[in-house]
């Protein structure tokens, strides 16, 4: 499919983007809805253990496919792998359904991870190519509404579905099916100002080829060349500390974000609340997520993303210790944890939005896979020691300990990040 030209951009794939964004949402918090019941009644042959193991096993699907798939985006283009993506998560999503046993349901969990964790990254690379200049903070936080409006969309059907959990995996996976044929007629490849080809430090890349080569044909050759992208890219100046920091804070708010939507039910259940409670709760705590997007994006394009994103994780770090505190009145427990939200939530986008500012063109998608494939393991570690602290019946208060501590762990890393980098060779910034 031809690229479409800046001056014809429509609605239409920030739309498509964001619906991409809704399957996220989905796989977030599917997890954590079913898992009270699968442990309840022990079907499949679930325990607490098992239930651990799966939401671990499917997040090393989700990290492989966003550290070794999504830098296809940058080679292939974001169109393609968006589209396959979205179809792999779909037709694996609907098998978990029909799983007979926790191996096999892990083992499609973590098949549908792989392309679920390549779509985020490349959808906001696509978004990031295709936002007006400056606008990076609000394109990437509103894109991403999507992902916390499936959050929210999948909790509230969760209070209506379950415990018929085989029916929540085969609406998710259908609804991926019915986003297919749009996808591929709607959205159009990459934008021509994002291609490698006319970013400057690529440019650069091929001019420092061609000297090093004294053959007549060096330059020729140097103009007709890609330039090859790849994880070894960020290990070169100016990215290597960079890319330090970005890892840690990404590792820590996806520590927290599938930390919190996989047991927070389970944890309110640990301090006594209502199981019906704790699914509410799930609810309103990304019904705070989708606020807290919108404002995160306006004040980072407004006061800049590194001083904002350090307030978010630092805000979270606050309210997550709150949490730890038995909440009687109603009203309070509910507006603890949506400001919670507001602020856990929004941080971690705040840092695809700050990639997507750090990092020219032909390296958004390797740098965005990277930070969510990072990222992953905190969102594996996250479940894992939080499954942990629920199997020795120590989950609350010691689980919000540990997500706040996630948070103050994020604040000090971010300070390893400056607030703009530049290419090396032209000094042209390519950072805010």
């Amino acid at each position: 499919m031809p690229t479409m030209s800046s001056a014809r951009r429509s609605q239409c794939p920030v739309w498509l983007c964001w619906l991409a964004m809704v399957l996220d949402g989905f796989d977030l918090v599917v997890l954590g809805t079913v898992i009270p019941t699968l442990i309840k009644t022990g079907e499949l042959g679930f325990d607490a253990f098992g239930a651990t193991f799966a939401a671990t096993i499917s997040l090393v699907g989700v990290g492989l496919g966003a550290l070794f798939i999504a830098p296809l985006s940058d080679k292939f283009g974001r169109r393609k792998l968006l589209i396959a993506c979205v179809a792999s998560f779909s037709l694996f999503t609907i098998g978990v359904a029909f799983a007979p046993n926790v191996a096999v349901f892990s083992l499609l969990r973590m098949l549908a991870g792989l392309g679920l964790g390549a779509c985020l990254p490349a959808a906001l690379a696509y978004i990031n190519d295709y936002a007006p200049a400056g606008s990076a903070g609000k394109s990437t936080t509103r894109t991403m509404t999507g992902y916390h409006v499936g959050a929210v969309a999948t909790a509230l059907l969760a209070i209506f579905i379950v415990p018929n959990w085989r029916l929540m995996f085969v609406i998710g996976g259908v609804a991926g099916l019915a986003l297919l044929p749009f996808l591929w007629a709607k959205l159009p490849e990459s934008l021509p100002e994002a291609a490698p080809a006319n970013d400057h430090s690529a440019k650069a890349e091929q001019r420092q080829a061609a000297a090093a080569s004294k053959a007549p044909h060096a330059v020729g050759s140097s103009t007709t060349t890609k330039p090859k992208t790849g994880f070894r890219d960020l290990l070169q100046k100016p990215y290597p500390m960079v890319a330090v920091g970005i890892g840690i804070a990404s590792f820590m708010g996806l520590l927290l974000v599938y930390g919190l939507n996989t047991w927070l039910p389970q944890l309110m259940a640990a301090a006594g609340y209502p199981v019906s409670t704790g699914l509410t709760l799930l609810l309103v705590l990304n019904l705070g997520a989708v606020a807290g997007l919108f404002l995160a994006g306006i004040l980072a394009d407004k006061h800049g993303t590194k001083k904002i994103v350090l307030m978010w994780f630092g805000l979270s770090a606050v309210f997550l210790a709150i949490l730890s505190v038995k909440i009687q009145n109603e009203f309070l427990l509910n507006a603890a944890v949506f400001v919670t939200g507001v602020f856990v939530f929004s941080s971690q986008v705040l840092v695809y939005a700050w990639v997507s500012q750090l990092f020219p063109p032909r390296l958004r998608g390797t740098a965005l896979g990277f930070a969510a494939g990072v990222g992953r393991l905190g969102a594996i570690v996250g479940p894992a020691v939080t499954g942990t602290l629920v199997a020795a019946n120590i989950a609350y208060p010691a689980g919000f300990y540990v997500f706040a501590a996630a948070g103050l762990l994020a604040v000090a890393a971010l300070f390893l990040v400056p607030h703009e980098i530049k290419a090396v060779e032209t000094d042209v910034p390519v950072g805010r």
